[in-house]
Parts: structure tokens; sequence; C-alpha cells
């Protein structure tokens, strides 16, 4: 994976885990990286200036601000991408943080302490394996379902297109 192309932006309030991220990018030849330290500020420069991706760390300032800017770049009219894809870091792994992640619209999550593994994986799979939107009455963002469940039957299901379609 080369990265050289890519303009990044890294949300958290902690420098020192934020260079963390930016060392292992750069690792894979990541160049036009930038950070912000708040959600205010990071939605400021996603209106400045275009980004590819975004990684953010979900627990910014006192407390989940990471979730309301996510919750921002997909929903406020004056997002200048709400297609973008967010990584969301997080320490905090308890369900309802998964939850609370997942319905704001991030794209991919990763736990810290995270291997260089597993953030490279997650970025392959924001570039190269995007998932469709979703838009309904109390949701905007990436499909939340991951597989296909053939059994499932209820009123919910996904229609698959015909083949060749």
């Amino acid at each position: 994976m080369d990265l050289r192309a890519l303009r990044l932006l890294i949300v958290d309030d902690n420098r020192n885990a934020a260079e963390i991220v930016k060392s292992v990018l750069a690792s894979v030849g990541a160049q036009q990286v930038e950070f912000a330290t708040t959600a205010e500020k990071a939605f400021h420069l996603l209106q400045a200036e275009p980004y590819d991706l975004i990684i953010v760390d979900q627990n910014l300032g006192k407390g989940d601000e990471g979730i309301v800017l996510v919750k921002r770049i997909r929903t406020d009219p004056h997002s200048a991408n709400p297609y973008l894809p967010i990584l969301m870091l997080t320490g905090y792994t308890e369900q309802r943080r998964v939850k609370a992640a997942r319905d704001a619209g991030v794209t991919e999550f990763l736990s810290k302490p995270f291997t260089i593994v597993g953030l490279l994986k997650r970025m392959e799979a924001l570039i190269h394996a995007p998932r469709p939107f979703v838009r309904s009455e109390d949701y905007f963002g990436p499909d939340r379902r991951r597989r296909q469940d053939p059994d499932y039957k209820g009123p919910e299901r996904r229609k698959r297109p015909p083949e060749g379609a």
C-alpha cells in the first residue's frame, strides 16, 4: 500500500498518540498528514481543504467528542464531504462505545493499543474496499452490516441486484 497521494487528517488531543499514527503511515509513504487536537478545529480544516481520509480518536476533550465530530461530518449541511472515510481509534472498547461509533457513521474502528498490521489493514479496507452508504430516518453513513445472512427473512432484508446488473 502506498499512501503518497493521499491527504490525511489525524484528530487526537494526545499529540504523542497522533505522532505514532503518523509514523506508521509515513512508513508506507504518507507525506500529507495534518493534525487537529479538537473536533472544532478538525471540522474547520475539513471545510477549508479536501482530505481523503480522517483518523479520529473517540475520546477527544471532555468525552466522546470524536463521536460528535463523526456525526457532524456525516449530517451537517455545511460538511464538505459527508462520504469521507473515517477510521476511529479508541482505548475504550466497551460494546456501547463500539455501537456509538458505528451508529455515528464511522467507516472502520480500531482499538488502542493497536498493531501496525491492524492499522494498515483498516487503512487498506478504507481505500480499497469502500462500503456503500445508507440513508435512513436516523442514520447516514457506511452500511453497518458487514455480512449477508441468507437465512434472514425479515422485512429489512436487503435485496440483491440481479446478476449482471
